[in-house]
């Protein structure tokens, strides 16, 4: 999963925070405000210029400051964190067949959309039909064949499985045939003009402005009466202006990685509040297998026993994550996943061992710098995007780790986004730290570091080793495609076996979706004990969590 860079950024752009909503938000200190106060969302992505509602641009305001998702509705959410359940939404039931090329819906009965008219079978026909016909883009490579109604049901049927991609077929945000099939062209129409944002959801829009975006309850709403009436989206300069508002009330639910979170905004009232959910997705090392030095899979396993997955978590990501030792690269959230031959097979920080597997590979030392086989001194660079402190600070220590224990010279590069792009895509670097896809399954990690097919015309979108490896290149098909349980645990056991032998990358902790969010006017939100949701309010989810809130 691609990690929204606005969790991780912390240096200072230049500062746009907007006026406080006089009125609109909790207060801040021992201040109560009553109950039935609006929430105020936040997000530090600066001010939004270009209005539009438009739920399938990914540039849109309504995608951008995240109000979309409680206007749009999906048919059914996907847990990303917890359970990695799916809960039946705008559908009452949802079901795959064997192969998850064909779903099945039972769309849910008295639901309107917010002008009043009818939800129908007809408008998921329509919605997904639009893809179909080319009306609008296939972004999230759907490859639809057919979507027919059939009785009280909607039948889906795609060119290929989809059991790896579930929830890209499942958040497909729901649309109105009455009113889009109006719409001359859905992949660019702002939907600016009076009465096109509607929707199936919990809010309605009622005020737009570059400051702030002001949403009203949806008293028509089919998952009935809603806590919070009025929602506020706000969009500040960068996280410290953030960190600001929601210390001082400013502001109520976010999502940002904040520094020294415990000091700078927990401390601040104990109705504040912060989740971090793990997902199966994770930061990685990524390195380069076709090059000095890492072409050498004995140097790659030596690294993977000597960096320190608990200070990654510690100190880089101050808590807001959780270690992967399992030499398969799967972490606690798909721990049924991993073949019993690897459920104690785990690593340590332990440079004995890693020195050890450079001496039998044929490493020395010299004035205690690692020295390669062919008598060259072992050296090279780790790259993230300058401003990215988490992972900035990362790097300082995979230099301290690496240079200390074995003798590695590491550069730490630190160039600017574009740079460091090309460098990823192209295979001229030599180790960056990069997010996975994140599915939800075993299947993210795989193709994400062992997967050909993300390398097209010389440029990689994953797999920026480029590793391949024709079995493992089969497991991954057949692990994506195949309608057997069976066949699926034993093409991930020919994938853990090829991660945990050639250690084509390095999962150092779990990514995790983020909140922070009060609670001196609602309780119901997602905990660490109960995560039937991440906390984070830019997510689908974000409709489940409004209707589970209720008045202190």
């Amino acid at each position: 999963m691609k990690l929204n860079r606005s969790l991780i950024a912390f240096t200072a752009i230049a500062a746009l925070g907007v006026t406080a909503l006089a009125g609109c938000s909790a207060g801040g200190g021992d201040d109560k405000p009553a109950a039935g106060a609006a929430l105020t969302i936040a997000k530090p992505d600066g001010a939004i210029t270009t209005e539009s509602h438009n739920p399938y641009l990914g540039d849109s305001s309504a995608s951008k400051y995240g109000y979309g998702k409680v206007i749009f509705e999906p048919l059914a959410l996907v847990n990303p964190t917890g359970d990695l359940k799916t809960t039946p939404w705008l559908a009452e039931s949802v079901e795959w067949n064997a192969d998850y090329t064909q779903l099945t819906v039972v769309p849910r009965a008295g639901v309107k959309w917010s002008d009043g008219e009818d939800f129908t079978a007809d408008d998921i026909v329509f919605t997904f039909s639009m893809y179909i016909d080319g009306t609008l883009n296939d972004t999230s490579a759907l490859n639809l064949e057919s979507v027919t109604a059939e009785g009280d049901s909607v039948v889906l049927t795609f060119a290929e499985s989809k059991f790896t991609a579930q929830a890209r077929v499942l958040h497909t945000p729901i649309v109105p045939e009455h009113i889009w099939k109006d719409i001359a062209d859905p992949n660019s129409d702002p939907l600016t003009d009076e009465g096109l944002a509607v929707g199936t959801g919990p809010y309605v829009l009622d005020n737009w402005t570059t400051e702030s975006v002001t949403l009203t309850a949806n008293d028509d709403y089919w998952g009935g009466e809603l806590a919070v009436p009025e929602l506020h989206y706000v969009s500040y300069g960068d996280n410290a202006a953030l960190t600001t508002a929601l210390v001082s009330g400013e502001a109520d639910w976010a999502q940002a990685f904040i520094p020294q979170i415990e000091d700078s905004y927990l401390a601040a009232d104990e109705d504040n509040h912060f989740l971090a959910s793990p997902t199966a997705g994770a930061g990685t090392l990524f390195m380069n297998l076709q090059t000095k030095p890492f072409d050498d899979p004995a140097l790659r396993q030596a690294i993977a026993w000597t960096v320190d997955r608990q200070a990654y978590v510690d100190v880089a990501r101050e808590g807001a994550s959780t270690p992967i030792w399992n030499v398969t690269g799967l972490g606690d959230l798909l721990a049924d996943e991993i073949a019993p031959e690897f459920e104690d097979a785990v690593y340590s920080v332990d440079v004995d061992k890693a020195k050890q597997i450079l001496t039998d590979a044929g490493y020395t030392w010299k004035d205690d710098k690692l020295i390669d086989p062919d008598g060259t001194a072992v050296s090279f660079s780790i790259s993230v995007p300058a401003g990215w402190s988490d992972w900035n600070t990362e790097q300082a220590l995979l230099a301290e780790e690496l240079g200390e224990g074995l003798g590695i010279d590491v550069k730490v590069d630190q160039p600017d986004w574009g740079g460091w792009d090309a460098a990823r895509q192209e295979g001229s670097f030599q180790m960056i730290i990069h997010w996975l896809e994140d599915t939800g399954n075993a299947y993210g990690l795989y193709t994400s570091t062992m997967d050909p097919k993300w390398v097209v015309d010389g440029k990689a979108q994953f797999n920026f080793g480029r590793y391949d490896n024709p079995a493992v290149t089969e497991a991954l098909d057949t692990y994506a495609n195949t309608s057997s349980d069976e066949e699926r645990a034993a093409a991930v056991a020919v994938l853990e076996k090829a991660f945990a032998t050639d250690v084509p990358a390095i999962p150092l902790g779990s990514h995790p979706l983020l909140g922070e969010f009060n609670t001196r006017s609602y309780e119901g939100w997602p905990s660490e004990d109960d995560q039937y949701a991440s906390a984070d309010p830019t997510q689908p989810a974000v409709v489940q969590i409004l209707t589970k809130l209720t008045a202190k």
